[in-house]
């Protein structure tokens, strides 16, 4: 496993940006997406769709978007640093007003939820992954992508989202925050896609960005050049010609 992949198609959705016009325009002058925005999502049926959060829905909307056909043999990787951590903050309060706690809401508070409600929706029956790497969840989720590839695997889809935490812990938090989810495919390198690469790196860490971690990491794929080093400093984005 070298690192390198392609990448093939992608997806992503805030609040005022959804299509590809929109992001790439952003890309070349980013700001902290503001506001909160709930996309459509109707691919999925509305018994299900009430089910999930609009985290959930952004998160499964670009999911779709790059794998508009429910194609077999298409492992996935879903990350998320805090999930889906306002239901979850809800169901604490909840029980520290002495309410009971609801079974439903808790199973679609685990981290796996919304990749399960996809992956149930869509009758996949691949294997998909929930992961979570603090600030560097995107290098968690791309690493595990790499290593489904060199496994065998033709393509893997990477869906990365998070929302704002809960004002209670405003104190906690040490990166801007907003309400955001992209999507890629990758595949082994080719020769007619971009090619990146994630790679050890040993230098300082990247300086604090405006952006989330996670929007950045989308901004400098969309840039369309240089390289981006992760917060740790360990990991370091190179786009290739």
């Amino acid at each position: 496993m070298d690192g390198q992949f392609s990448l093939l198609g992608w997806s992503a959705f805030a609040a005022g940006l959804e299509t590809a016009e929109d992001w790439q325009a952003w890309a070349r002058a980013p700001t902290l997406p503001a506001g909160s925005a709930t996309p459509a999502l109707a691919e999925m049926p509305a018994m299900q769709r009430r089910r999930l959060e609009p985290l959930g829905r952004m998160a499964l909307q670009v999911a779709w978007r790059v794998q508009p056909e429910a194609s077999p043999g298409l492992p996935m990787v879903f990350a998320s640093r805090h999930g889906d951590v306002a239901r979850t903050y809800e169901m604490l309060a909840g029980l520290a007003r002495g309410e009971p706690l609801s079974p439903t809401h808790f199973g679609l508070s685990t981290h796996n939820a919304i990749a399960a409600q996809y992956s149930i929706t869509r009758g996949l029956t691949d294997n998909y992954l929930a992961v979570s790497g603090g600030v560097e969840s995107p290098e968690a989720a791309v690493t595990e992508a790499l290593a489904l590839l060199a496994d065998g695997a033709p393509e893997v889809l990477v869906a990365l989202y998070d929302g704002p935490t809960p004002e209670p812990y405003a104190e906690y938090r040490d990166e801007p925050e907003a309400a955001w989810a992209w999507a890629w495919r990758i595949a082994a390198p080719r020769a007619d896609a971009p090619r990146f690469s994630l790679l050890a790196h040993a230098g300082p860490p990247a300086p604090p960005a405006p952006l989330p971690h996670g929007l950045d990491v989308l901004r400098f794929a969309l840039a369309g050049k240089g390289r981006l080093v992760s917060p740790s400093g360990t990991r370091c984005w190179h786009r290739h010609a």
